[in-house]
């Protein structure tokens, strides 16, 4: 299987490459090669490479940012991914595409189930939502993978923010009523490895049967306070020297941001477990690892 695959840079692309290495030939593009702000460019550089599947984890992820950058964010999130999607629907080649909790409205206490209706607070959810539309308008062979609160071991991101904050500052103060599930970008990555390769013989139809969208994310929820907390608790376990003394739980209202951010970021895991035999464990387990 010749598999082209966006985003190596970031968080999620970056920890694909290893296990879908296992599943077949895997052809990385740099953004000189494929630069999903040009979208027009996009068909002609997928018919020289010719892949038998299409991952596509990149995106325009700023999101404060994107409120004054719509169009590059709309032209990276929403062109870009329906350019792919049309090329791949007339090939018939599989596609999954990576989105997020941001476009649903994060009202509510509910895990967010994959088929719930949708309302995104910002231009980035919108942006998102845009391109789920128009994978789906190609009705080709695709799988939307939803994901929420990734981080990394490396790279920028809420762990390593915190744990370099923490190690200079004697306060944190840390938002408590956004609630989600912190997932490792390694463990996305490898939920939808095995869901490829378990699928590999007919992905287009097991793609259909889940509905062409699926929820990964760690079990369990948590705030950015707890997740903070538990860092920092699991720093001092392995004995790094930290100044912080205290962490201060604060309302949203009290971070401004130009970006409104969901307050409910819960995603239901039960199509992930009914329709590929795959239970994430929990967020602290995964914290742990």
């Amino acid at each position: 299987m010749r598999i082209l695959q966006t985003g190596a840079s970031g968080q999620v692309g970056a920890a694909l490459r290893v296990p879908l290495e296992a599943i077949g030939t895997v052809a990385i593009l740099n953004r000189s090669q494929l630069d999903l702000s040009n979208p027009a460019r996009i068909p002609g550089v997928l018919s020289e490479v010719a892949p038998d599947l299409i991952i596509n984890p990149a995106a325009y992820t700023m999101v404060d940012r994107a409120e004054d950058e719509a169009e590059i964010a709309y032209r990276v999130n929403a062109e870009a991914p329906r350019q792919i999607a049309a090329w791949a629907a007339a090939r018939a080649t599989p596609f999954v595409h990576f989105s997020t909790d941001y476009v649903f409205d994060g009202s509510g206490q509910q895990p967010w189930r994959e088929q719930d209706p949708t309302g995104p607070l910002s231009v980035y959810g919108a942006s998102k939502l845009a391109g789920e539309l128009a994978v789906r308008q190609a009705n080709g062979p695709h799988l939307i993978v939803r994901i929420s609160w990734v981080y990394a071991a490396q790279g920028t991101n809420f762990l390593e923010t915190i744990a370099r904050l923490a190690r200079e500052r004697s306060e944190l103060r840390i938002v408590a009523d956004q609630v989600g599930a912190p997932t490792p970008a390694r463990l996305v990555a490898g939920i939808v490895s095995t869901i490829i390769g378990q699928c590999r013989s007919d992905l287009a139809a097991r793609f259909a049967d889940a509905g062409g969208v699926v929820n990964v994310a760690t079990s369990g929820e948590t705030s950015w306070y707890g997740f903070a907390t538990a860092i920092v608790d699991r720093l001092r376990v392995q004995g790094e020297q930290l100044q912080v003394e205290s962490i201060v739980p604060i309302r949203t209202e009290d971070y401004p941001a130009k970006a409104r951010r969901p307050h409910n970021s819960r995603l239901d895991l039960t199509r992930l477990r009914r329709h590929f035999g795959i239970a994430p464990p929990s967020w602290e387990n995964a914290l742990a690892a």
